[in-house]
C-alpha cells in the first residue's frame, strides 16, 4: 500500500487551510460544486475567524496513492494540536506566505518537525498577490532554515498554481510508512471526540497490524478493554471502511461512553504489551480566568454546557468559584488568551448564556517551608508569608520577529515586560528576538503593546519553560481599613507600587461617595503603597447662622465631625459591581 502521511504548518493566515481546499481538488477528494472555503473547518467559529482551531486529518486519493493530510492549527494557543498531528506523519509542508515572509510561529513549527526527524518540503504561498515579495521570501527562507532555492516550491493556494507541482514532491520526498513491530496491532490516539450518537471516538495512526469491526482492544493508558464498533477514514467526512491497516489515518468507534477513559496519546493494542507508543507530554493549562453568568440561575446551565465542552476540548478545566460581588461561576484552566475567549464564545453561541469574565491569571507554585509544593492561581490562595519559602512563576521562551524599523521599541517593551535577551538575528529586513519572560506579562496586554510600537508588523511565539524562583508578594487592596479579596493580585514586589497606584485610582473613580470620607490602600503585607481618598458629601450645618460669634459655628461643625466619625466607625462601603468590573473585568 502507497501511503504518504504529511501535515500543512505554517504562521497564522499564511493560507494553510485554502491549499488544503486545493488539494482536495485537485485530487478530486471533493467535487468542485460541493468545495467550499475552509473545508476543513467545521466549526462556525473557525469558519467566521478564518482560523483553524482544531487539527483536521482528510483522506486523499490521487494515482496509486493514499495522501492523509493533517490540517492544523497555526495560533501559537494551540501549537498542542500541531505536535500531536506531527506525530502522525512522516513529512510536513511548510507553507510560507510570500507577502509576509518568514514568522515567529514558522520558525517554531520548522524546529520541532526537525525534532522529530520528518522530511520538510518548503512552500512559499500567495505567488499570486501583487503585493508577493517572493525574491525576499526566498532569501529569508535560505538564511533562516539553510533551503536552497531549487528545494522551494512556488504556490498559489488560491488559484491552484503550483498545487500538481507540490502533490508530486509529496510523493516522491515523503517516505512510505512503516511497520515498526511485527505480529502486534499498535495504534496511536492523536485525537478523539465525543459522538452523541455513537459514543467516544478515537482518531488514530495505526503503527503496526490492524484493526477492523468487531475487534476487542485495549487503551494501554488505562487499561480498559473496549469493542470496536466502527472503522474509517476522513474523506473529509467520515467514510466506513472494512479495516484500519498499519500506516493508514482513521478513526475507530469505541464501545465507550465516558471520555475521560480515552486519553489522547495512548496506544490501543489487541493485547497487553510492554511496547506502549512514546504518546504526548500532559495538555496543561497555563491561563486561568473566571467566568460569571449575569443571571445567576443560570449557573446550573453553565455546568452542564462546560461539561459537554469539555468532552469536545482535553485541554479545558474548571472549578467552581464564589466572588462577594458576581456570584457563583466558573474559574476557568485553558491554553492562552485565545483559547479562554474562545471557550467564552461558544458558551454564550452554544448555550445560549451571557457572561461576565475576569482578568486572566496564570499558575504559580508555592514552595513551603515544610517543603510542600502547591499550586495556585490566584492571589486568595496565597499562604501567609511566614509559611512561604519560595514563590515560584511559569517562564517562557518568547520568539518574537518584526522589521528592523522597530527592532528599538521592540526591545524597550520587552525590557519592560522583565524580559531577559538571549538571542538576537538578522534575516533580510526582519529582526529574530528569543527571549526569556515571565508568562504573567505576556497576558497583561503584551500582545496588544507589542502590535502599537510594531505598527501590527510584529509577530510572536512561545513555549513554556517551567517555574522559575521569583520576587512576587501578593498586593491587596483596602476599603476603609476592610481589605476585598475580589481585587488582591500577585504581582512583582518591585512593580508593586505601580500596580497598586493604578488599582486605588480605577476605584476612586468607581465607588461613590458617601456621608463620610472614604480611603482606599493598596498594600502588601503591612505596607500602604498607594492611597486615594473619596471626600465625604458635607451638608452646610452653619447656613442658617446669619450671623453670631465664632463659638456657635465651631460647635456645629465639632458635632457634625463627631457624627461622621461615628457613621464611620458603624459604616461599611458598598461597593458597586460596577467598580468590580471596573477592575476585574477583561
Amino acid at each position: 500500500m502507497n501511503i504518504r502521511n504529511f501535515a500543512i504548518v505554517a504562521h497564522i493566515d499564511h493560507g494553510k487551510s485554502t491549499l488544503a481546499d486545493r488539494l482536495m481538488e485537485f485530487t478530486g477528494t471533493v467535487a468542485k460544486r460541493d468545495l467550499r472555503e475552509q473545508m476543513l473547518d467545521s466549526n462556525p467559529i473557525e469558519r467566521e475567524r478564518g482560523i483553524t482551531i482544531k487539527l483536521a486529518p482528510v483522506r486523499m486519493l490521487y494515482k496509486d496513492f493514499i495522501l492523509n493530510l493533517i490540517d492544523t492549527p497555526g495560533h501559537v494557543d494551540f501549537s498542542y494540536e500541531v505536535s500531536r498531528s506531527l506525530a502522525a506523519c512522516e513529512g510536513v509542508i511548510l507553507l510560507v506566505d510570500a507577502t509576509q515572509g518568514v514568522q515567529a510561529q514558522t520558525l517554531a513549527h520548522y524546529n520541532q518537525a526537525k525534532k522529530l526527524g520528518l522530511v520538510i518540503i518548503p512552500v512559499v504561498n500567495k505567488i499570486d498577490v501583487g503585493t508577493a515579495e517572493i525574491t525576499k521570501t526566498f532569501s529569508q527562507m535560505q538564511q533562516i532554515f539553510g533551503f536552497d532555492t531549487e528545494e522551494i516550491i512556488k504556490v498559489s493556494a488560491k488559484t491552484g498554481v503550483g498545487v500538481d507541482t507540490l502533490i508530486n514532491q509529496i510523493i516522491s520526498q515523503i517516505p512510505n510508512p512503516k511497520s515498526q513491530i511485527p505480529n502486534q496491532t499498535r495504534a496511536l490516539v492523536f485525537n478523539s471526540n465525543y459522538d452523541t450518537h455513537l459514543g467516544v471516538v478515537a482518531w488514530v495512526r495505526m503503527i503496526d497490524g490492524e484493526i477492523k469491526s468487531g475487534d476487542k482492544i485495549l487503551l494501554l493508558g488505562t487499561k480498559t478493554w473496549t469493542k470496536v464498533i466502527e472503522v474509517g477514514v476522513f474523506a473529509p467526512h467520515r467514510k466506513i471502511i472494512e479495516k484500519l491497516s498499519a500506516g493508514e489515518v482513521g478513526y475507530i468507534v469505541t464501545s465507550l461512553k465516558d471520555i475521560s477513559l480515552l486519553t489522547v496519546g495512548d496506544t490501543l493494542s489487541n493485547q497487553p504489551t510492554n511496547n506502549p507508543l512514546p504518546g504526548y507530554s500532559p495538555i496543561k493549562p497555563v491561563v486561568f480566568m473566571s467566568f460569571y453568568p449575569t443571571d445567576g440561575a443560570e449557573i446550573n446551565l453553565m455546568r452542564d454546557a462546560l461539561e459537554k465542552l469539555k468532552m469536545t476540548d482535553s485541554a479545558l478545566t474548571y472549578s467552581a468559584e464564589h466572588s462577594p460581588a458576581l456570584g457563583n461561576g466558573f474559574r476557568i484552566g485553558a491554553l492562552g488568551l485565545l483559547h479562554t475567549d474562545i471557550i467564552q464564545e461558544r458558551l454564550e453561541r452554544e448555550f445560549g448564556l451571557t457572561l461576565i469574565a475576569c482578568a486572566p491569571s496564570v499558575a504559580y507554585e508555592l514552595l513551603t517551608t515544610n517543603n510542600e509544593l502547591k499550586t495556585i492561581s490566584k492571589a486568595g490562595d496565597l499562604l501567609d508569608p511566614s509559611q512561604i519559602k519560595e514563590i515560584r512563576e511559569p517562564m517562557i521562551r518568547l520568539s518574537v520577529f518584526t522589521p528592523s524599523d522597530y527592532v528599538g521599541p521592540v526591545i524597550q517593551l520587552c525590557q519592560s515586560s522583565r524580559a531577559e535577551l538571549l538571542d538576537m538575528a538578522y534575516a533580510e529586513t526582519q529582526v529574530s528576538l528569543v527571549y526569556q519572560m515571565p508568562f504573567a506579562e505576556l497576558i497583561r496586554e503584551f500582545y496588544d503593546r507589542l502590535k502599537s510600537v510594531s505598527s501590527g508588523y510584529a509577530t510572536i511565539d512561545y513555549e513554556v519553560l517551567g517555574f522559575k524562583s521569583s520576587d512576587l508578594v501578593r498586593l491587596d487592596v483596602l476599603v476603609n481599613t476592610e481589605r476585598v479579596d475580589a481585587f488582591s493580585q500577585i504581582v512583582p514586589r518591585e512593580n508593586a507600587t505601580i500596580i497598586g497606584k493604578n488599582l486605588v485610582d480605577k476605584l476612586h473613580i468607581a465607588i461613590p461617595r458617601q456621608q463620610y470620607e472614604v480611603a482606599i490602600q493598596a498594600a502588601v503585607g503591612a505596607k500602604i503603597v498607594a492611597r486615594a481618598d473619596i471626600k465625604a458629601y458635607r451638608k452646610d450645618v452653619i447656613a442658617k447662622l446669619s450671623g453670631g460669634d465664632q463659638t456657635r459655628k465651631d460647635k456645629l461643625l465639632k458635632i457634625q465631625k463627631k457624627g461622621k466619625a461615628r457613621m464611620k466607625s458603624v459604616g461599611r462601603v458598598e461597593i458597586p459591581q460596577e467598580a468590580f468590573l471596573m477592575v476585574l473585568k477583561v
